[in-house]
């Protein structure tokens, strides 16, 4: 029996000869073994059920909210990489210091700021600084090879001042909102003041 789909043309032929060539060897019999109750092939029975179980799947909602949908298939439009996987795994998990120095300088010149920030003293940024500008210096030597490096070295002194200002501007926000939250909590009643102090934990 031959299964007419439209579209399916050699698969069709091919299961026309196969099934001439089974009734011309006398092994109609291994044909029919080959057929299920319904009499579909295996095959077209296994295709069925897991279009069913898909479909089933897809009622229940187990494919709702799954990552990237509704986003377009990252890589489309860019030529082959054939590192594309060690790329994704070093954006997905944030790897740092990976890379030749052009790369990791220039995303660590990015990051330098807050870091600066997060330091508590002038000694702390000055050796900070100077580290990554012995860095910049020692990676536009090339002497590692790799593309070249266009990050600058940063003036310490420059970013002295500019730690002090900011530092000083966080300290001044942070009396600021000390101030004006005593002066709330002296502008509610006793039991207020003590529900905010207890929820100011």
């Amino acid at each position: 029996m031959v299964n007419k789909e439209p579209g399916d043309a050699r698969l069709n032929v091919a299961r026309y000869q196969v099934d001439r060539l089974a009734d011309e060897a006398g092994a109609s019999v291994e044909a029919e073994a080959e057929k299920d109750h319904a009499g579909q092939s295996m095959m077209e029975a296994r295709a069925q059920y897991v279009e069913i179980t898909i479909q089933q799947a897809i009622r229940r909602g187990e494919f709702d909210n799954l990552p990237g949908a509704g986003k377009p298939i990252e890589g489309l439009t860019t030529t082959h990489d054939p590192d594309w996987w060690i790329r994704r795994k070093i954006e997905r998990e944030k790897i740092t210091g990976l890379g030749p120095p052009a790369l990791t300088l220039r995303t660590e010149n990015a990051e330098l700021d807050a870091r600066i920030d997060a330091t508590g003293t002038e000694e702390g940024v000055r050796t900070l600084l100077d580290d990554f500008n012995k860095r910049v210096i020692t990676a536009r030597r090339q002497l590692q090879g790799g593309p070249p490096v266009v990050t600058p070295t940063r003036d310490i002194e420059a970013e002295l001042e500019g730690w002090r200002g900011r530092r000083a501007a966080r300290r001044a926000a942070a009396e600021q909102r000390r101030e004006r939250e005593a002066a709330e909590l002296a502008a509610m009643g006793w039991r207020e003041r003590r529900r905010a102090k207890r929820d100011r934990g």
